[in-house]
């Protein structure tokens, strides 16, 4: 049994990021109506099981402030991140297309460049406003080398799936590594 540790960045700006973290926390038993404007970085920690193998990987969640305002503290908060959470409103198209300024942000901080992720989109219980298509979110994620996944905060719909899939990423990674390394020995 293994238990590792990654370092994930959430970022978008004004797209139920918070909640989508505070959620997570608490196993879908705490939807939190008002939310403030997240100005500097809350901390999420939590353990995600790695399915069919014992391990785990301990997320740490840098719920990080979106706004522009805030974006020059985030290069020494975002030093190194093992995994990436890009969120966007898919009612909102520039929610959306700021992911690519988010995304290169985050992938500057990375060591290599090379940054695991996956794209989600909150607020799939708005359907009649939505203003981002499902296929082109997903074509713009697959060509970014990202998961994409759709969720409802609000609803409680699809919370874990993201954090889950980051961990098995970074699990993915951890086991590459150790194969090279075993190959090397």
């Amino acid at each position: 049994m293994v238990k590792l540790a990654a370092k994930c960045i959430l970022a978008d700006s004004t797209v139920g990021k918070t909640a989508l973290a505070q959620i997570f926390r608490s196993d879908g038993a705490h939807f939190q109506k008002n939310y403030t404007l997240t100005t500097g970085v809350d901390l999420v920690v939590k353990t995600v099981p790695v399915p069919d193998t014992g391990d785990s990987v301990e997320l740490f969640i840098f719920d990080s402030a979106g706004k522009e305002l805030f974006s020059d503290m985030l290069d020494k908060l975002w030093e190194s991140p093992n995994v990436l959470c890009l969120v966007y409103d898919v009612t909102n198209e520039q929610s959306f297309h700021s992911c690519s300024r988010w995304l290169e942000k985050a992938r500057a901080q990375a060591p290599g460049g090379s940054l695991p992720g996956v794209l989600v989109g909150n607020k799939t219980d708005l359907a009649s406003r939505r203003a981002v298509d499902s296929a082109q979110a997903q074509e713009w994620a697959l060509s970014q080398g990202l998961e994409c996944l759709e969720t409802s905060v609000k609803e409680m719909e699809n919370y874990d799936a993201p954090f889950h899939c980051l961990a098995q990423q970074f699990h993915r990674l951890y086991r590459e590594k150790v194969e090279v390394f075993r190959t090397l020995v």
